[in-house]
């Protein structure tokens, strides 16, 4: 199943004085989806928002949230950020706790559901759970800090996951985070990847809604 390509501009390389502004000038740009970074300093090396940010953003807008939980125990958190407006809740797979029932309760909260791995994981580890997402994360960096340059061994990880997609006759988006820009974009783009997160690149485009559409033309 082929979708629309998608770009969502990662809210975590703005301003963090007035993420008002950040978020305006995501909404300005012409894109339709912002992607949320989750971080608690355990799981990755680093901290970022909580669900009272994601629910002040979500009363000034419309935009789609794509929440990416990068927890221990993301578990623990679904609801919160379910109630604080997230669209989309992505859990990881590394750690330990039941995923198919974090991405069933997930859905039980009206929202999709999606399921991340990192650069060093096997695409082996998504397969018992692709019937249960409406999107798989290929993390082409190591998750904690923006900035990072694109991992190019990810891109052949997103071409199988593309090839099992069409084998299963399966509706997930495959989302890509790290490093892309418009070269990376379309390397990913041609391995069946459909939604792209960006960032750095995006921040800094002096002409933010030209960079939207030479990635979603």
């Amino acid at each position: 199943m082929s979708h629309k390509l998608i770009l969502a501009p990662s809210i975590l390389a703005g301003n963090h004085i007035n993420l008002a502004e950040s978020l305006s000038i995501i909404e300005n740009s012409g894109a339709h989806w912002i992607h949320l970074d989750i971080m608690d300093g355990h799981f990755v090396p680093n901290l970022t928002f909580g669900p009272k940010a994601i629910a002040c953003l979500r009363k000034i807008s419309h935009l789609y949230f794509d929440t990416h939980l990068m927890l221990d125990n993301p578990q623990n958190f679904i609801k919160a950020f379910a109630d604080a407006g997230s669209n989309n809740i992505t859990i990881p797979v590394e750690p330990t706790y039941d995923i198919k029932q974090t991405l069933k309760a997930i859905r039980e909260l009206k929202c999709e559901c999606g399921l991340s791995l990192n650069p060093e994981t096997s695409e082996e580890s998504i397969l018992p759970y692709l019937d249960d997402v409406d999107l798989i994360l290929v993390m082409s960096v190591h998750p904690g800090r923006g900035g990072q340059p694109f991992h190019e061994s990810v891109l052949p990880k997103i071409g199988t996951i593309h090839q099992w997609r069409k084998q299963k006759n399966l509706n997930f988006r495959i989302e890509v985070d790290g490093g892309i820009d418009l070269t990376t974009a379309k390397a990913c783009k041609q391995e069946g990847a459909d939604v792209l997160v960006s960032g750095t690149a995006f921040f800094a485009a002096e002409n933010k809604k030209a960079f939207v559409q030479a990635i979603c033309g």
